[in-house]
């Protein structure tokens, strides 16, 4: 288990619901999908690398690009054209994504 990230980043704007507990989500590509279940990672600013919380991995399931709905908007604490414009914007090339959930520790 020793080759399991222990830190995640997320844009500076997003850090604030993740350390509040209100976004309990992330939607990452294939090569940021390496998370474990039940080991803590430590948050980091991606523009600044300022670390924020930490939060306990639950769970990485795959999920489509097509089939990001309402559900993964509200877990993610962003409206949904919102949330598809982001990952879009992040990962242009890539319809298979992962879901990873998590919760503040």
């Amino acid at each position: 288990m020793s080759n399991a990230p222990t830190k995640i980043t997320f844009f500076e704007f997003l850090t604030p619901l993740v350390a509040s507990g209100k976004k309990t989500i992330t939607i990452r590509d294939e090569s940021e999908s390496h998370y474990v279940p039940g080991t803590t990672v430590e948050v980091f600013t991606l523009e600044t690398d300022k670390k924020v919380c930490e939060i306990k991995i639950l769970s990485v399931e795959p999920l489509h690009f097509d089939d990001i709905n309402e559900f993964h908007a509200e877990q993610e604490y962003i409206e949904l054209p919102k949330l598809k414009e982001l990952i879009r914007e992040v990962y242009p090339n890539t319809d298979t994504l992962f879901m990873i959930t998590y919760e503040l520790v």
